[in-house]
């Protein structure tokens, strides 16, 4: 007897447990959002969400309003759409919202590093060192040396005028990729190689090798985030990962030339804090993924705007000229081959602004804090809410206000100066009358803002620079419709195009 009771008990242990874990008691509490947990247990809202982030979250926006909770997964996600309620949770100290349990668990699962301790503090501090400032001045040079490698060393040869055609985004990741890779992580050694020339073209070959490994990478990278690969293809990203272990590896890279300080510092100091071999092969990789894998995509839709916008594409081709003229340089028929600076890209409002543009349209990143104790935060509004310990809390800021019209007027359309004014000042927004402090979020916000910002935009904006400057360029069919974008990468920084666009191009002179 007694032992059916300790059966019936652990039983109903069991069985009660397993409700908690599956939401089933779950309610609203008092000054809590609005709670919506699906009609799934534990899973929730996952499949709506995994299939079209933005569009679910619109829907929960019309339904709750700019604050709500949902269950996603087994997690629940308070996601703010209110944009004054942005600073806040971005400052709020990490013993109550901390963003990095959450970029734990998506490292681990897509690039097989486990972070220690001082993972964090190593990259921030080696990013303000040697991304910004002076280390900026010094990497700009380095990726400029990569796409005059890559973009200009054939420039003089054959017929200069001859069109050639290619795929937009094809040709703009792999390039951006390639020029980011040889300035961040090194060169063939020339006295391996024999000679300057033979180096550059190893440099050629090999990078562009490691482009179509990555490619492959990341076309799986969103439902490898979300653990969602069917067996074949989980397999080839174990594969993938593996190859770019060993390839990226820091017995390899340290046989490299010109390799950048950014990767140096930072592996010495992993090294210094007792991380293995093994695991700074796994952060090698992690870093060119942060590195890169944004910046091609983002290049490409600047591109095609520009391309798309013919009176956009001639001020900021005008802006081009004009700085490099005003720096004695100049591109023409037997002129040496021209240096773009970084104090050059500083002097080019209207570029930066349609790099912005771009980036309000198409990058969409999703910010997400573990609540680690209950908080209470203020709406615009006046009201407060709270939010619960053991909770997601979310923005998603490509909805809340980079498509927010009430902030940005006609925000589907490509305006190449929105951001600027016509004294080349940075233009300020407002809504409601009240004026905003985020209004475009591309990089993230607080502590979690990329590191890496300054550089991937000098990157993107020296490829530009040099396209605008080298080459006539036009699409293929003048009258294609600019391409979808595909939801799957929803929430993971820049949007990639569902399809690719046919362009060409030719030397300018």
């Amino acid at each position: 007897m007694v032992l059916w009771v300790i059966l019936l008990c652990t039983l109903v242990s069991s069985l009660l447990g397993g409700l908690y874990v599956l939401g089933v008691f779950r309610r609203q509490r008092p000054n809590e959002p609005p709670l919506d947990k699906g009609t799934i247990p534990w899973l929730g809202y996952l499949l709506e969400f995994r299939k079209d982030s933005s569009e679910f979250l619109k829907r929960m926006q019309r339904k709750h309003g700019d604050v709500f909770t949902v269950l996603i997964g087994g997690y629940y996600f308070t996601f703010v759409m209110d944009p004054f309620c942005f600073g806040t949770i971005v400052k709020e100290s990490r013993s109550k919202l901390d963003f990095r349990t959450s970029a734990t668990q998506l490292v681990m699962q897509v690039f097989g590093y486990k972070p220690t301790e001082a993972t964090h503090s190593i990259v921030h501090a080696s990013s303000m060192k040697h991304l910004m400032g002076d280390g900026l001045t010094v990497l700009t040079q380095a990726t400029m040396e990569s796409f005059r490698k890559l973009l200009l060393f054939n420039l003089s040869s054959g017929d200069k005028r001859v069109w050639q055609e290619d795929n937009l985004f094809h040709y703009c990741y792999n390039i951006v990729f390639r020029a980011g890779y040889l300035a961040l992580y090194g060169t063939e050694p020339r006295r391996g190689a024999g000679s300057k020339e033979k180096a550059d073209e190893q440099d050629r070959l090999h990078s562009n090798q490691l482009f179509q490994e990555f490619r492959k990478y990341d076309r799986l990278f969103p439902r490898l985030a979300f653990a969602m690969l069917p067996p074949k293809e989980k397999k080839e990203a174990e594969r993938l990962k593996r190859h770019f272990w060993n390839v990226l590896s820091v017995k390899k890279a340290w046989q490299k030339d010109n390799i950048s300080s950014w990767i140096s510092d930072q592996d010495q100091l992993l090294a210094e804090n007792g991380v293995p071999d093994y695991m700074r092969d796994r952060f090698m990789f992690m870093l060119l993924w942060a590195s890169q894998g944004n910046t091609g995509p983002t290049a490409f839709w600047l591109l095609l705007y520009l391309l798309k916008h013919p009176e956009a594409l001639k001020a900021v081709r005008d802006e081009v000229d004009n700085v490099l003229r005003a720096s004695g340089q100049e591109v023409k028929a037997g002129s040496p081959p021209v240096t773009i600076t970084r104090d050059m890209l500083n002097q080019t409002p209207l570029l930066d602004s349609a790099l912005e543009e771009t980036l309000r349209l198409v990058a969409a990143p999703m910010l997400v804090r573990a609540v680690l104790e209950d908080a209470s935060l203020r709406r615009s509004s006046g009201t407060e809410f709270t939010l619960r310990k053991g909770d997601r809390v979310a923005l998603f800021p490509h909805i809340s206000v980079q498509m927010n019209p009430e902030i940005h007027e006609e925000p589907h359309k490509f305006k190449y100066n929105r951001f600027v004014n016509p004294d080349g000042t940075k233009k300020e927004f407002y809504r409601n009358g009240k004026k905003l402090k985020f209004v475009n979020m591309p990089w993230g916000a607080g502590v979690s803002t990329c590191p890496g910002r300054f550089f991937a935009a000098a990157e993107m904006k020296l490829f530009v620079f040099l396209m605008l400057s080298h080459f006539d360029l036009e699409l293929v069919n003048e009258e294609e419709e600019i391409p979808a974008i595909d939801i799957s990468r929803w929430g993971f920084g820049t949007m990639q195009p569902v399809r690719d666009v046919r362009f060409r191009y030719r030397p300018r002179f």
